[in-house]
Protein backbone atom coordinates (compact mmCIF):
# COMPACT_ATOMS: atom_id res chain seq x y z
CA UNK A 1 0.00 0.00 0.00
CA UNK A 2 1.00 3.45 -0.88
CA UNK A 3 2.84 5.07 2.09
CA UNK A 4 0.68 7.59 3.29
CA UNK A 5 -0.02 9.46 6.92
CA UNK A 6 -3.20 7.50 7.67
CA UNK A 7 -1.49 4.12 7.56
CA UNK A 8 1.65 5.60 9.35
CA UNK A 9 -0.76 6.61 12.08
CA UNK A 10 -2.45 3.13 12.02
CA UNK A 11 0.55 1.36 12.20
CA UNK A 12 2.25 3.88 15.43
CA UNK A 13 -0.81 2.88 17.13
CA UNK A 14 -0.31 -0.95 16.85
CA UNK A 15 3.78 0.12 17.71
CA UNK A 16 2.55 2.05 20.90
CA UNK A 17 -0.08 -0.76 22.20
CA UNK A 18 2.89 -3.36 21.79
CA UNK A 19 5.75 -1.84 23.78
CA UNK A 20 4.22 1.47 25.33
CA UNK A 21 5.29 4.99 24.88
CA UNK A 22 9.19 4.73 25.73
CA UNK A 23 8.84 1.83 22.85
CA UNK A 24 7.64 3.62 20.38
CA UNK A 25 10.38 4.38 18.06
CA UNK A 26 10.39 6.04 14.70
CA UNK A 27 13.11 3.37 14.07
CA UNK A 28 10.49 0.34 15.13
CA UNK A 29 7.94 2.13 13.17
CA UNK A 30 9.65 2.29 9.84
CA UNK A 31 10.71 -1.71 10.54
CA UNK A 32 6.75 -2.46 10.87
CA UNK A 33 5.96 -0.50 7.49
CA UNK A 34 9.13 -2.20 5.69
CA UNK A 35 10.08 1.17 4.73
CA UNK A 36 13.23 3.54 5.34
CA UNK A 37 12.98 6.04 8.50
CA UNK A 38 13.36 9.31 5.97
CA UNK A 39 9.99 7.74 4.39
CA UNK A 40 8.15 8.61 7.69
CA UNK A 41 9.81 12.05 7.79
CA UNK A 42 8.42 12.93 4.62
CA UNK A 43 4.95 12.65 6.56
CA UNK A 44 5.82 14.00 10.47
CA UNK A 45 9.03 15.66 10.56
CA UNK A 46 9.41 14.02 14.34
CA UNK A 47 8.35 11.93 16.61
CA UNK A 48 6.47 14.54 19.00
CA UNK A 49 4.74 15.73 15.40
CA UNK A 50 3.57 12.14 14.85
CA UNK A 51 2.45 12.09 18.93
CA UNK A 52 1.12 15.51 18.31
CA UNK A 53 -1.22 13.91 15.71
CA UNK A 54 -1.98 10.74 17.54
CA UNK A 55 -2.98 12.82 21.05
CA UNK A 56 -5.36 14.81 18.15
CA UNK A 57 -6.86 11.93 16.86
CA UNK A 58 -7.29 9.94 20.38
CA UNK A 59 -8.82 13.24 21.52
CA UNK A 60 -11.45 13.38 18.35
CA UNK A 61 -12.24 9.65 18.74
CA UNK A 62 -13.93 10.40 22.51
CA UNK A 63 -15.82 13.17 20.76
CA UNK A 64 -16.78 10.90 17.82
CA UNK A 65 -18.08 7.97 20.36
CA UNK A 66 -20.42 10.70 22.84
CA UNK A 67 -23.46 11.28 20.10
CA UNK A 68 -25.14 12.95 23.37
CA UNK A 69 -22.44 15.73 24.12
CA UNK A 70 -25.21 18.71 21.98
CA UNK A 71 -28.08 16.95 24.01
CA UNK A 72 -27.23 17.22 27.38
CA UNK A 73 -29.20 20.22 29.66
CA UNK A 74 -26.68 21.02 32.28
CA UNK A 75 -22.82 21.80 33.10
CA UNK A 76 -22.04 19.32 35.33
CA UNK A 77 -23.71 16.24 32.98
CA UNK A 78 -21.38 17.51 30.54
CA UNK A 79 -18.62 17.65 32.92
CA UNK A 80 -19.69 13.99 33.98
CA UNK A 81 -19.77 12.73 29.96
CA UNK A 82 -16.55 14.86 29.01
CA UNK A 83 -14.46 13.03 32.17
CA UNK A 84 -15.77 9.79 31.08
CA UNK A 85 -15.93 9.51 27.76
CA UNK A 86 -12.17 11.02 27.60
CA UNK A 87 -10.95 8.12 29.94
CA UNK A 88 -12.80 5.75 28.18
CA UNK A 89 -10.92 6.63 25.11
CA UNK A 90 -7.83 6.67 26.84
CA UNK A 91 -7.83 3.11 28.03
CA UNK A 92 -8.09 1.97 24.26
CA UNK A 93 -4.55 2.42 23.92
CA UNK A 94 -1.52 1.46 26.13
CA UNK A 95 -0.03 4.59 27.50
CA UNK A 96 -3.13 6.35 26.37
CA UNK A 97 -3.47 9.48 28.54
CA UNK A 98 0.68 9.50 28.62
CA UNK A 99 0.55 10.25 24.98
CA UNK A 100 -2.11 12.34 24.36
CA UNK A 101 -1.25 14.94 27.47
CA UNK A 102 0.59 17.98 26.35
CA UNK A 103 -1.02 17.52 22.70
CA UNK A 104 -0.88 20.28 20.55
CA UNK A 105 -3.66 20.02 18.71
CA UNK A 106 -3.43 19.42 14.97
CA UNK A 107 -6.94 19.32 13.70
CA UNK A 108 -9.68 22.72 13.92
CA UNK A 109 -12.63 20.67 14.84
CA UNK A 110 -11.73 20.16 18.32
CA UNK A 111 -12.00 23.66 18.76
CA UNK A 112 -15.72 23.16 17.66
CA UNK A 113 -16.10 20.97 20.72
CA UNK A 114 -14.13 23.59 23.00
CA UNK A 115 -16.62 26.08 22.07
CA UNK A 116 -19.49 24.17 22.48
CA UNK A 117 -18.09 23.14 26.32
CA UNK A 118 -17.15 26.75 26.93
CA UNK A 119 -20.67 27.94 25.61
CA UNK A 120 -22.75 25.87 27.98
CA UNK A 121 -20.74 26.58 30.94
CA UNK A 122 -20.69 30.41 30.66
CA UNK A 123 -24.49 30.18 30.09
CA UNK A 124 -24.47 28.62 33.22
CA UNK A 125 -23.22 32.18 34.59
CA UNK A 126 -19.22 31.12 34.63
CA UNK A 127 -16.99 33.62 33.41
CA UNK A 128 -14.39 32.67 30.42
CA UNK A 129 -12.15 32.40 33.07
CA UNK A 130 -13.98 30.04 35.70
CA UNK A 131 -15.19 28.01 32.93
CA UNK A 132 -11.61 27.76 31.59
CA UNK A 133 -10.16 26.39 35.04
CA UNK A 134 -13.47 24.18 35.32
CA UNK A 135 -12.92 22.08 32.23
CA UNK A 136 -9.02 22.17 32.25
CA UNK A 137 -9.13 20.72 36.22
CA UNK A 138 -11.62 17.83 35.21
CA UNK A 139 -8.99 17.47 31.88
CA UNK A 140 -6.26 17.10 34.21
CA UNK A 141 -7.23 15.26 36.81
CA UNK A 142 -8.83 12.57 33.83
CA UNK A 143 -5.23 12.37 32.28
CA UNK A 144 -3.54 12.42 35.39
CA UNK A 145 -5.72 9.11 37.16
CA UNK A 146 -5.53 7.25 33.78
CA UNK A 147 -1.90 8.00 33.73
CA UNK A 148 -1.83 6.33 37.47
CA UNK A 149 -4.55 3.65 36.38
CA UNK A 150 -2.52 2.67 33.39
CA UNK A 151 0.99 2.21 35.38
CA UNK A 152 -1.06 -0.61 37.09
CA UNK A 153 -1.28 -2.56 34.11
CA UNK A 154 1.48 -3.30 31.44
CA UNK A 155 -1.61 -3.31 28.85
CA UNK A 156 -5.54 -3.93 28.35
CA UNK A 157 -5.98 -7.10 30.26
CA UNK A 158 -2.50 -7.26 31.41
CA UNK A 159 -1.76 -6.40 35.36
CA UNK A 160 1.41 -5.38 36.42
CA UNK A 161 2.53 -7.32 39.15
CA UNK A 162 4.43 -4.57 40.39
CA UNK A 163 0.82 -3.18 41.91
CA UNK A 164 -0.76 -6.61 43.00
CA UNK A 165 -2.30 -6.00 46.45
CA UNK A 166 -0.32 -9.37 47.66
CA UNK A 167 2.84 -7.53 46.49
CA UNK A 168 2.48 -4.79 48.41
CA UNK A 169 1.15 -6.49 51.33
CA UNK A 170 4.68 -7.73 51.87
CA UNK A 171 5.92 -4.46 51.16
CA UNK A 172 4.11 -2.35 53.54
CA UNK A 173 4.41 -2.85 57.36
CA UNK A 174 0.95 -2.58 59.00
CA UNK A 175 1.88 -2.47 61.83
CA UNK A 176 3.68 0.77 61.53
CA UNK A 177 1.38 1.92 58.48
CA UNK A 178 -1.63 0.20 59.09
CA UNK A 179 -3.48 3.21 56.91
CA UNK A 180 -1.37 3.67 54.48
CA UNK A 181 -1.49 -1.11 53.73
CA UNK A 182 -5.45 -1.21 53.93
CA UNK A 183 -5.35 2.23 51.32
CA UNK A 184 -3.77 0.09 49.05
CA UNK A 185 -7.08 -1.96 48.28
CA UNK A 186 -8.67 1.46 47.42
CA UNK A 187 -5.98 2.81 45.37
CA UNK A 188 -5.45 -0.01 42.85
CA UNK A 189 -8.99 -1.28 42.28
CA UNK A 190 -12.28 -0.43 41.57
CA UNK A 191 -10.81 2.11 39.25
CA UNK A 192 -14.50 2.77 37.41
CA UNK A 193 -16.52 3.54 40.57
CA UNK A 194 -13.10 5.40 42.32
CA UNK A 195 -13.10 7.52 39.55
CA UNK A 196 -16.52 8.49 38.81
CA UNK A 197 -16.37 9.53 42.68
CA UNK A 198 -13.48 11.84 41.54
CA UNK A 199 -15.51 13.55 39.11
CA UNK A 200 -18.56 14.23 41.11
CA UNK A 201 -15.91 15.70 43.80
CA UNK A 202 -14.53 18.14 41.30
CA UNK A 203 -18.02 18.73 40.03
CA UNK A 204 -19.36 19.69 43.71
CA UNK A 205 -16.18 21.90 44.29
CA UNK A 206 -16.49 24.00 41.48
CA UNK A 207 -20.37 24.23 42.01
CA UNK A 208 -19.68 25.77 45.82
CA UNK A 209 -16.60 27.66 44.05
CA UNK A 210 -19.16 29.55 41.43
CA UNK A 211 -21.45 29.82 43.76
CA UNK A 212 -18.79 31.99 46.74
CA UNK A 213 -18.02 33.64 43.42
CA UNK A 214 -21.43 34.89 43.07
CA UNK A 215 -22.32 35.64 46.30
CA UNK A 216 -19.18 37.70 46.41
CA UNK A 217 -20.41 39.40 43.45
Amino acid sequence: MPLDRQLILHHAFGVLNEGGLEGLTLRKLAARLEVQAPAIYWHFKSKQDLLDEMGTQVLLKAIEDEPKWRELETWQELAFVYCTSLRRTFLRHRDGAKMASGTYLTDTKMYEAMEMSLQRFTSAGFSLRQAVVALTTLYSYTVGFVIEEQATQIAPGMPNEQYALNARDQRVNKDLYPLAAAAGAEMFTNHDSRFEEGVRLIVAGIASALSLASKAD
